[in-house]
């Protein structure tokens, strides 16, 4: 698997793979396999979240699409230029991303959406392979403590150098590492992360592309 980014058939994880198994005859019509990256091939921001949500991603096959944690993503997207419109409904929408990508940490749906680590490290190569893709100049967008770190391993750079903090910039190589709190109805609803802090996290994002 080493050098691929992203594996439809890959069941690497037994606890996931089971786990989709039984989601998956449970609700037949939905996507139940790894969730592939969606956006611009050649983006220049990269945006990791954590991991499908089981009535989201799971469902439509695309990253943030279905469920409440895309609203505040894809409409920020969409303000700051990187997103054709302001929500995901389905891959067949016509969304496009511009000069952006979302992938996740872990490309599977986990029981109680709470990957285990060495879930998150059987997955890392994927995402390695992704940011190796990336053209220099690029910035990383990070959803929460657990993306923070699986891009820090998937660079090969000590965690104790990288702290995740939300509006935090960090130099990664030839990248720039950018923090955010996860957008998940929890943050949002306990006004962890409002809306006007995640469009600040864009618009920086944006200012470092731009400088």
């Amino acid at each position: 698997m080493s050098g691929s980014t992203f594996d439809v058939d890959c069941r690497r994880c037994p606890r996931l793979a089971a786990f989709l198994d039984d989601v998956k005859e449970k609700y037949p019509d939905y996507h139940c396999r790894p969730v592939p990256p969606f956006g611009d091939a050649q983006a220049k921001l990269l945006i990791v979240g954590l991991a499908p949500g089981m009535h989201g991603a799971n469902r439509s096959g695309r990253p943030f699409t279905g469920d409440h944690a895309g609203l505040l993503l894809y409409e920020a997207l969409h303000r700051h230029g990187f997103a054709t419109a302001p929500e995901s409904l389905h891959v067949d929408d016509g969304l496009r991303l511009l000069d952006a990508r979302i992938t996740n940490a872990v490309k599977c749906l986990p029981p109680d959406n709470k990957p285990v680590g060495a879930e998150i490290n059987t997955c890392n190569d994927f995402l390695a392979s992704e940011i190796a893709s990336l053209a220099g100049g690029s910035v990383i967008l990070a959803l929460g403590g657990i993306a923070h770190r699986a891009v820090v391993k998937a660079t090969g750079r000590r965690q104790a150098d990288y702290k995740f903090g939300h509006g935090n910039v960090a130099e990664l190589g030839p990248h720039q590492l950018l923090d955010s709190y996860h957008c998940s109805r929890y943050n949002t609803n306990t006004g962890r992360l409002t809306a006007e802090m995640f469009n600040d996290v864009f618009g920086k994002a944006r200012e470092l592309l731009e400088a």
